[in-house]
């Protein structure tokens, strides 16, 4: 009597001595097509690729000049019971960086440097800010941008929402009748 060391071939133990060179392919092949919009955000990220969508160039405030830009060309974004935010960037000119202090963002004019809105972080040729969209702002609102400067002194410049950021204002619209 000899007994075979070998295990009777079952469906699924064929299936898979068949077809295991096929998945791994397949898992190799999958991550490869997200690749492109991996590649263009840390592009956007390291600012190789500009400041984003719909820029807003040469903005004077004060004796300064700045670039603003929404990050991306999408609705704003819920973050929970903190409501809706959009991602802002932006950028001095490459020879006003002296003397800026700080640079704010905000929908409706500030009443104070206290009230100026979400402060920008970054290096001065690419800042970015996460602006919070009021529940009742109008299609028809500015956006203002404040500077403080190391004298003190504030300097405040505006843009049309619908300037900065079109993707805002038609969700806005879109929202109409949720306010």
């Amino acid at each position: 009597m000899s007994q075979s060391n070998t295990l009777p071939q079952g469906g699924f133990k064929q299936w898979w001595l068949k077809w295991r060179f096929h998945l791994n392919i397949l898992l190799i092949l999958i991550p490869l097509g997200f690749m492109p919009k991996y590649f263009a955000d840390a592009k956007l990220f390291r600012g190789e690729s500009g400041l984003g969508a719909n820029v807003t160039q040469g903005i004077p405030i004060g004796r300064w000049s700045l670039d603003l830009a929404e990050m991306r060309d999408e609705a704003p974004r819920a973050d929970g019971p903190a409501g809706h935010f959009k991602a802002f960037n932006a950028a001095l000119c490459k020879t006003c960086t002296e003397g800026v202090k700080a640079v704010y963002l905000r929908v409706g004019k500030p009443r104070s440097l206290r009230a100026a809105g979400t402060i920008f972080f970054g290096s001065p040729y690419r800042m970015v800010t996460n602006l919070p969209i009021p529940p009742r702002t109008r299609p028809d609102a500015d956006i203002w941008i404040t500077l403080e400067g190391w004298d003190g002194k504030m300097y405040q410049a505006s843009v049309p929402l619908a300037k900065a950021s079109p993707a805002t204002v038609a969700w806005l619209e879109k929202q109409g009748g949720n306010k």
